[in-house]
């Protein structure tokens, strides 16, 4: 049976390196599997190969196969962009090398550097190129942990395993839930979800599910209820946390009784795949906008955008009503985030549950890095709809 762990909980293990180092071999020896295509020829993998197992005891993993970084064809650069997408959505990363003859890769060596990313390098091809002590002492001068790959798939993961688990991120090894430090023992929960044209038929978004299926696990009291019902639950439950989609934020705080602590599902996906201080901050800029700004909309995940599009439309309305200014919105979508940030006032992130927080967390320190502020749906909401100190008491953070 396979594990259902969603892409965006598993750590997630990008496979880096020259060309014909035997990154794919070796992707299909860890699974067992022919995964990736293999052949001598340079450039063989053209695009990044997906492959999630179960490694026990490190947990649910996601491989990320990238081609070689120093690809010398027309496609090279091209190829070169989706192994670092690769590399920012990585929780570690996996170095593969080989001692050809060639002095150790440079660009290995600077990664982890570069990335502050945990990096371990694996040696292969050694029953080619048996690696010397020289090669291997290069490989070692920058901290990581070097593996040289045994014969046999068994050996192979026994060998591995131990390292990934000494380099696991604090978040893997002590994962945080929605509701930490926000609700007592025993305490009530009150869920308020609308059902509008924006619904998935039949389920409830992945946020919902998250927060609600931790109230189990924590045995609090969880009541979920439509935004019709919010004062009468309120009454009856007095919850210990009331917590609604973003859209209906300022009805929620209209009709809670003011000693409540109350905030949204993105809000809480903020706390936990990204930065919510720096993103809290981040709203703050909507107050700067000024006429001929351009604000971009990061949306994480793919779709049709409907007339009621929570990105596309209504955010960038109440923007406009917020600040009375005549904007520019831009829109990027998926796995695709602009290179050059500079020309925006302003970023406008989505809460991120079809990314990883690895991924999430290299968005914003790119946005950092290019001095421009970046918030996210949910913050933005609640600075538009006059409610973000409200929904920001919860953790201590004033907008």
């Amino acid at each position: 049976m396979t594990d259902p762990t969603p892409k965006t909980l598993r750590l997630t293990i990008a496979l880096v390196g020259r060309a014909n180092v035997g990154k794919s071999t070796l992707l299909n020896r860890l699974a067992g599997q022919a995964v990736a295509i293999v052949s001598p020829q340079a450039g063989t993998t053209t695009d990044v190969v997906e492959k999630a197992m179960e490694l026990p005891p490190v947990g649910p993993v996601l491989w990320l196969d990238t081609g070689g970084w120093d690809d010398p064809t027309a496609l090279g650069a091209a190829r070169r962009d989706r192994t670092d997408q690769a590399i920012a959505r990585a929780d570690i990363i996996l170095g593969v090398a080989a001692d050809d003859g060639r002095p150790p890769d440079p660009d290995l060596l600077a990664v982890a550097r570069t990335t502050r990313k945990p990096l371990l390098i694996v040696v292969t091809q050694t029953d080619r190129h048996p690696p010397r002590e020289v090669f291997l002492e290069a490989l070692r001068a920058p901290g990581a942990p070097v593996v040289v790959a045994p014969e046999g798939r068994d050996a192979l993961l026994a060998a591995i395993k131990p390292a990934l688990k000494a380099l696991l991120p604090a978040a893997f090894v002590a994962p945080p839930a929605p509701l930490d430090g926000l609700v007592p023992p025993g305490g009530t929960v009150l869920q308020i979800i609308p059902i509008d044209s924006q619904a998935p038929k039949g389920r409830i978004i992945l946020p919902q599910v998250n927060v609600l299926r931790n109230a189990l696990d924590r045995d609090y009291l969880s009541v979920v209820v439509t935004e019709r019902r919010i004062a009468e639950a309120a009454r009856r439950l007095r919850p210990d946390l009331a917590v609604c989609d973003s859209q209906v934020v300022r009805r929620m705080i209209a009709e809670l009784p003011p000693d409540v602590p109350a905030t949204t599902y993105s809000i809480l996906l903020a706390r936990l795949k990204g930065d919510l201080p720096v993103l809290a901050a981040g709203a703050a800029a909507i107050r700067r906008l000024r006429d001929g700004d351009t604000v971009l909309i990061a949306e994480a995940c793919t779709h049709h955008a409907a007339d009621e599009d929570i990105g596309r439309v209504k955010i960038p309305a109440w923007i406009r009503q917020r600040t009375g200014k005549t904007l520019a919105f831009e829109v990027a979508s998926g796995k695709d985030f602009p290179k050059d940030l500079s020309r925006y006032a302003l970023i406008v992130h989505c809460g991120g549950c079809m990314i990883n927080r690895a991924f999430m967390c290299w968005r914003i320190d790119q946005a950092r890095a290019a001095g421009v502020p970046i918030t996210n749906y949910g913050v933005a909401i609640a600075e538009t709809q006059g409610v973000l100190d409200r929904v920001l008491a919860p953790f201590g953070l004033t907008p």
